[in-house]
């Protein structure tokens, strides 16, 4: 077997016994030795190509835990939103879209009315006089809202005397008529009209993804998904050459059939995984579906919408039969109601049920009473959190969150000294796939509006547990810490140069750091023009 060597680096191991080299080696695609160059002399006459890392920071690969990967890809293919500041730009966008593009349905999404500069939202009107023979549906950036025209509110049958689904919600104006805004469950009202992407369709989109993931030093990904995803999972097993590895979450409404197939946590290989099924407890801050104690700033006696199957016991019963099969639990909550009603739910099911390494999750967890801090710890849940929200919702979150409850938002420094584990992620396509950005976001809490100061700064973590949160700790949330997230002997080659050193620059600068090299399973699969000339035999 062929070795290789990257010399003369300053390495972040993120292992407690030997944090920092200067040296790895690897053979295949594993590490054989990371430590200091003049121990292991020998090993580097031996190896076949030798990579001078000319100094730079090197960390292990970026680990995403909460990513709708295949969707990101999409997103690239479909319309995007994302810069849109207002009405007009909205229109313009969308019409030119469909002048350019011959669709059968016009998708994609991202926009987010608490950006525009009337914060006005999306309304069928704006785009119906040009789209009156094509379905659109386009959703806002957090996914649990989106804008239907005409045509599609009309092949879906909704109309003014469609009643709100349970745990749905049918935006209506002063006379009853929807005005293409569809909320939660009343979104699958159009999708159920949507099909299932080709395996032609998916592999372009992945591709895309894997593409986007190299680039930001992305080596692993849990996405996750919101339909039967056969056509994901058959696009990620027959692809040849994955560039990233893959987490593929489904959703709890797959638990009887994975009881049926034998699928336990934790079933494949390196490069492709599942077990995990996914559900939701409630909605968005932004959509006002987010489950709270206490009703929003902006519309009283509004406290947000739990999911049916949560209100039901639905979610709790399947769940319950979910973990008897040995499935990771991973459950959406953004409120605090919503939060501490998924804690019930866990510690009845540890109670009941027979003791495994469960390592259940809650999903976002972004607003958290001081009562629910500890009960995280004491029942082993893992807070996945996605820092980027805080850069974007908190520019707006005053509007919604009333100031007394403001100190429950976004906690992180609070979750690490109560000994919660913790894992990050984008949740892109919410946010851009850019783990850096979310380091920035943690260490400094600053806000995308960057005059504004930082909120609730006593929350910040220190940039090597924010490093660990995407790696070593993310590791662990998905029961692969004995085979990634971390570089030493036996690890997966899966780390990454970073133009700046994270831990020594001003936190101000991380976000205008930039990767310029991912290694994932031993290969180079990004480089921006670091190794040229870097080759040193």
């Amino acid at each position: 077997m062929k070795l290789k060597a990257f010399v003369n680096g300053k390495i972040y191991t993120a292992t407690a016994k030997k944090k920092w080299a200067d040296t790895i080696v690897i053979s295949g695609n594993k590490i054989v030795y990371a430590g200091k160059a003049k121990d292991c002399a020998k090993l580097i006459k031996a190896c076949n190509e030798i990579i001078d890392l000319k100094g730079k920071l090197v960390v292990p690969g970026f680990i995403d835990c909460h990513t709708h990967f295949a969707i990101g890809g999409f997103s690239l293919l479909n319309i995007d939103y994302s810069q849109v500041s207002s009405k007009e730009e909205f229109i313009e966008l969308t019409k030119d879209y469909i002048s350019q593009n011959d669709s059968e349905w016009i998708q994609g999404g991202n926009w987010n009315n608490d950006f525009f500069i009337k914060n006005e939202i999306p309304h069928k009107n704006w785009v119906d006089s040009f789209s009156e023979n094509i379905p659109l549906f386009v959703t806002r950036s957090d996914l649990h809202m989106g804008l239907a025209n005409s045509k599609t509110l009309a092949l879906a049958g909704i109309d003014k005397n469609t009643p709100d689904p349970e745990g749905g919600k049918i935006i209506r104006d002063e006379n009853g008529e929807p005005t293409g805004i569809l909320k939660d469950n009343a979104m699958k009202l159009i999708y159920a009209l949507l099909n299932e992407p080709s395996k032609d369709d998916y592999r372009k989109a992945v591709d895309l993804a894997l593409e986007c993931a190299g680039k930001n030093g992305v080596t692993s990904v849990h996405d996750i998904i919101f339909n039967s995803g056969s056509n994901a999972f058959d696009t990620y097993q027959d692809h040849e050459k994955l560039t990233c590895r893959i987490n593929l979450v489904f959703p709890l409404t797959n638990y009887k059939e994975f009881k049926k197939l034998g699928i336990k946590n934790n079933l494949g290989n390196e490069y492709l995984k599942l077990g995990s099924l996914k559900t939701f407890a409630d909605g968005s801050l932004g959509s006002n579906t987010a489950w709270f104690y206490n009703s929003y700033k902006d519309s009283e006696n509004d406290f947000g919408l739990p999911m049916e199957e949560l209100k039901t016991g639905e979610l709790k019963a399947s769940a319950m039969e979910a973990d008897l099969n040995q499935n990771q639990l991973v459950v959406h909550a953004i409120g605090d109601r919503a939060v501490s009603e998924v804690i019930d739910i866990i510690e009845e099911i540890i109670e009941k049920n027979p003791e495994w390494d469960r390592r259940p999750r809650i999903e976002h967890v972004q607003h958290l009473k001081e009562k629910d801090l500890k009960r995280l710890s004491e029942n082993g849940i893992i807070a996945s959190i996605q820092p980027q929200h805080l850069y974007d919702d908190g520019v707006w979150i005053n509007n919604k969150i009333k100031a007394e409850h403001l100190k429950d938002a976004f906690r992180l420094n609070s979750l690490l000294e109560n000994k919660v584990n913790i894992c990050f992620g984008s949740d892109w396509t919410v946010v851009p796939l850019e783990p850096l950005m979310g380091i920035y976001t943690a260490v400094t809490r600053k806000l995308k509006n960057s005059e504004a100061k930082p909120f609730n700064p006593e929350e910040k973590i220190s940039v090597e547990e924010a490093v660990k949160a995407y790696t070593s700790y993310a590791a662990y949330s998905s029961f692969e810490e004995n085979i990634k997230g971390s570089i030493e002997e036996g690890k997966l080659a899966d780390f990454i140069v970073l133009s700046d050193d994270i831990f020594e620059i001003e936190p101000e600068q991380i976000k205008n750091t930039n990767v310029i090299m991912t290694v994932m399973d031993g290969n180079i699969i990004f480089d921006n023009d670091f190794v040229k000339n870097g080759v040193v035999s």
